[in-house]
């Protein structure tokens, strides 16, 4: 799979940096290392043990961002627009059966955060509302059951 993976401009900047700092981290991972096995006998040392867990955590977090930079498709928010929900929209839903309403930004998986109001366009429910417009019915399997929402409303931030 060498498929191209959306993310915002925002959102790129941010796993830069992240980089960046991970990076920045590793010598001080490498001198703990060196220091905690200084201290002798590594079976019974804390020290050693969380170090080189830390550098396995990083390693992977470095190779991970690393190997996917080459298949980011780079999308300015700025410059979408438009009446069907695709990545980059703020799409207002409403859950037919309960009548609770939500909104969530569509963004690339590498970015987006639930808790922040983002969800993946490859999320179940991104999957469920990309290419539908404001009227248009979906519905999602979740956990507790089929929930059948209503889109009630589609906006991008250049319609701000």
């Amino acid at each position: 799979m060498n498929s191209s993976i959306p993310i915002s401009v925002e959102g790129f900047k941010n796993l830069e940096k992240e980089l960046e700092a991970l990076k920045k981290e590793r010598p001080i991972v490498i001198q703990a290392i060196k220091e905690a096995r200084e201290e002798g006998d590594l079976k019974e040392n804390a020290g050693y043990d969380a170090a080189r867990e830390r550098q396995g955590m990083l390693e992977a977090r470095i190779n991970y961002i690393e190997s996917r930079m080459a298949r980011f498709n780079i999308i300015d928010l700025k410059t979408l627009s438009g009446d069907k929900a695709r990545f980059g929209a703020t799409v207002g839903i409403e859950d037919i059966e309960t009548g609770e309403r939500k909104e969530f930004l569509l963004l690339g998986p590498d970015e987006a955060d639930y808790s922040k109001g983002s969800i993946s366009v490859f999320s179940p429910v991104g999957q469920a509302l990309l290419g539908k417009e404001e009227g248009d019915e979906i519905m999602v399997d979740a956990p507790r059951g089929k929930i059948h929402y209503e889109i009630i409303s589609i906006e991008y931030q250049c319609d701000k």
